[in-house]
């Protein structure tokens, strides 16, 4: 029903008294550049009744504004070019000073403005014009608290941390809001304005406040608009580019995209771990459910430590780099980065940088938002990325064949797994020696719950006796692919040892020159491996006619092993169990193959071990930790 004024009455709403400004304005705080606050303005716009919207922004903006959000999902920006001369133009010597609006599915204003659209909401943008915008921030609660806290509730926890205002274009933008929603109020009887949590206690102050005159607006300069570059992406948008993907996914497919906040995180991660898993295949990279547990454990941890509810990027990528290493931290990284929406559009690229973006003419200016979200706080991780091809060619031109060793640490940790594999080897050939007697006075190696439950009508109790293993095992066969294709392990040697406590090492395995990580620094990856402790000279198997019967180089490993171990027992690991035509090899050498699956060891351990760095030469040890990354 019309009032007095000619303005429609305000309906009935259950919208909290604390957000009501009067009967007809409900004033929400917002954080710029955060996907709940987003999904928050989404909720008030579709399950209130609204006959108008109010934004933070000024009238110069509205048209290329509610133009560039017809270009979502794709992203744009809005620029005006101050004109008015400021220090810090000498200081960063830049070529002038640009303030944008971005259009950003994950802001607030822009997601409101986008249903306004939709619905056919009549817009408002009341802000000041002013031609030097002054930004500020500060740091408020976490906002995925809004799952459990109502808006309402959030904003007043916050009151105590809002600072005062400062004299000057903050207060003056405050009083141009205030009287342009006391003029909206005479003509719409219900309005949403939205306004930045920082300014909320003070326009509803100016508003109150009848005696508040509103500042006179700046000349400003007409706006432009823009597509973002796509590697920029992350200098524009609140939420990580690939997280605000999601959210636009979600919305094209009519998806719930309520708990995208952390839902987003384990997403990406996934996606991460695919790309990680396609790029670095031919080392059999990958990451086990196991670990990811783990990993989320400790983002989750970090992310406590630093008093927030959710992760950012600084937490994902630390987290990666300490769990799987710098190859995954960088990958996680690039996957963040990505957005698949963004398309050519009838406007010119603009990049951007920290506080800087670089415009079509070449020129570049300072960059300040007009919707700023909470400071951000730039860290420095050192991760060691790919190097470039180029680099990588040179490097296996300079290679000197008649110069090669191993990586130290490597040596330590493969000779650590054969120690463990021999003590395995030995407890298993133990268990054929087993035997079960009647329980006496001693429960000797524990109950035999079988032969227990088998003679049950005698009522007697039967133990174990598990007698030590006798004999020794002095070689160790590793077969980490099979069966193996000869072209992809050309590289077949063997490595004597420059330590006592080393093995003989015979190998075949992937070629190290198709795979610089340094300079005089390749990486191979093991085929299989033969491992005779104590060591011994032995001719070259790989060219030995002894052995040209073996048809593999697995039947040429394993005869290898069966010719020159001096014990009948020989520890034999491999993902498959031993083939007839290998336990035929063994006994017509006097040999036993004592088979461990893989599967009884860690698969990340495996792939560890299956990585090994030849050097070009002692003298790269020195500087060979700065190249090699587990991955």
């Amino acid at each position: 029903m019309p009032t007095a004024t000619g303005a429609p009455s305000a309906p009935r709403t259950m919208i909290d008294p604390v957000l009501r400004l009067s009967p007809r304005i409900t004033l929400a705080p917002i954080v710029h550049g955060n996907g709940d606050f987003a999904l928050e303005a989404r909720r008030l716009m579709l399950e209130e009744r609204f006959d108008c919207l109010a934004v933070p922004l000024p009238p110069s903006f509205q048209r290329d504004v509610e133009d560039a959000i017809a270009h979502l999902p794709a992203i744009t920006v809005v620029t005006q070019e101050a004109t008015a001369w400021s220090p810090d133009r000498e200081e960063d010597a830049s070529e002038g000073t640009i303030s944008f609006v971005p259009i950003d599915p994950c802001q607030a204003v822009i997601a409101a403005l986008r249903i306004a659209r939709e619905e056919r909401i009549p817009r408002a943008f009341i802000d000041l014009e002013v031609d030097a915008f002054e930004p500020r921030g500060a740091l408020f609660p976490d906002a995925y608290a809004l799952k459990r806290v109502p808006l309402a509730r959030f904003a007043a926890a916050c009151l105590p941390a809002v600072p005062p205002l400062p004299e000057g274009q903050p207060r003056n933008r405050v009083r141009a809001m205030a009287a342009a929603l006391r003029s909206l109020e005479t003509r719409f009887g219900a309005i949403l304005c939205l306004c930045s949590l920082l300014e909320w206690p003070w326009l509803r102050q100016a508003y109150l406040d009848p005696d508040a005159r509103p500042a006179e607006s700046d000349l400003v300069e007409p706006t432009r608009t823009f597509r973002v570059s796509g590697p920029t992406l992350f200098f524009v948008l609140g939420e990580l580019p690939y997280i605000t993907g999601l959210y636009e996914r979600a919305r094209a497919e009519i998806e719930d995209d309520a708990n995208l906040a952390v839902d987003g995180v384990k997403d990406l991660l996934l996606e991460t771990r695919r790309r990680y898993r396609t790029r670095h295949a031919a080392l059999g990279a990958d990451l086990s459910p196991h670990a990811l547990g783990l990993y989320l454990k400790y983002v989750r941890n970090l992310s406590l430590m630093r008093h927030r509810l959710t992760p950012d990027l600084y937490t994902l990528a630390v987290a990666a780099k300490q769990m799987a290493g710098d190859s995954f931290a960088l990958q996680l990284v690039e996957t963040s980065r990505a957005y698949p929406y963004q398309r050519p559009l009838p406007h010119p690229d603009i990049e951007f940088g920290i506080d800087k973006a670089r415009l079509p003419d070449g020129r570049i200016v300072r960059a300040v938002s007009r919707l700023p979200g909470p400071p951000l706080v730039w860290r420095t991780l050192e991760l060691t990325p790919r190097p470039p091809a180029g680099d990588r060619r040179k490097w296996r031109i300079l290679w000197d064949p008649r110069s090669m060793c191993s990586f130290i640490p490597e040596d330590k940790a493969i000779e650590r797994f054969r120690s463990h594999v021999v003590s395995q080897a030995k407890a298993l050939a133990g268990l054929d020696l087993a035997r079960s007697e009647k329980f006496t006075t001693s429960l000797k190696d524990g109950l035999d719950i079988r032969e227990t439950v088998r003679r049950f009508w005698s009522g007697d109790i039967y133990v174990k006796i598990n007698p030590p293993a006798r004999g020794s095992l002095d070689c160790v066969v590793m077969l980490f692919d099979t069966p193996a294709d000869p072209r992809k392990y050309p590289w077949r040697t063997t490595w004597y040892p420059e330590y006592a406590e080393e093995s003989t090492l015979i190998l075949y395995a992937s070629n190290y020159l198709d795979d610089m990580v340094g300079p005089g620094i390749g990486r191979a990856q093991y085929g299989g491996v033969l491992l005779i402790y104590p060591p011994r000279i032995m001719p070259d198997i790989w060219t030995d006619p002894h052995f040209d019967f073996a048809d593999t180089l697995e039947e040429r490993l394993i005869a290898a092993a069966c010719a020159y171990s001096r014990h009948r027992r020989i520890a034999f690991l491999s993902p498959v169990a031993p083939t007839a035509v290998w336990r035929r090899m063994a006994r017509m050498y006097g040999r036993r193959l004592v088979h461990l699956p893989a599967a009884r060891f860690s698969g990340q351990t495996l792939r560890q071990l299956r990585l090994v760095h030849v050097l070009n030469g002692r003298e790269v040890r020195s500087y060979a930790d700065w190249f090699v990354r587990r991955s």
